[in-house]
């Protein structure tokens, strides 16, 4: 599995050896669209750039221009969320995650994908 090959520098990363782009692309991809398919919808977007950006939980659908919720965060972030190292809500009180509209934690819903 893709986040097992890195989940060293997943749970260390000022420790483990850096992965390369690829792999953390690979693991970044897999657990956002796995996310999109265990609470599918259009009501939140959950952008890992650069790697990936999904749409998920149910509601209303956005046609146009940025979406009312959106969660955003960078790779490492995320795969320590998607890994249930952490959770979205010490994450964005840490200012690691940048979060908007009313539905935007009901990603967490999806989460973990794969606990390490």
């Amino acid at each position: 599995m893709a986040v097992e090959a890195i989940q060293e520098w997943i749970r260390d990363p000022d420790n483990a050896k850096t992965p390369s782009r690829a792999e953390i692309a690979n693991a970044v991809r897999r657990t956002a669209r796995a996310v999109a398919a265990e609470i599918p919808g259009h009501s939140v977007e959950l952008r890992v750039p650069p790697f990936v950006a999904v749409q998920c939980v149910e509601g209303p659908r956005h046609t146009r221009g940025t979406p009312p919720n959106v969660v955003e965060m960078v790779p490492a972030t995320w795969l320590r969320v998607a890994t249930g190292l952490t959770t979205l809500e010490v994450e964005w009180e840490a200012g690691r995650i940048d979060a908007s509209g009313t539905r935007a934690f009901e990603v967490g819903e999806g989460l973990p994908v794969i606990p390490l």
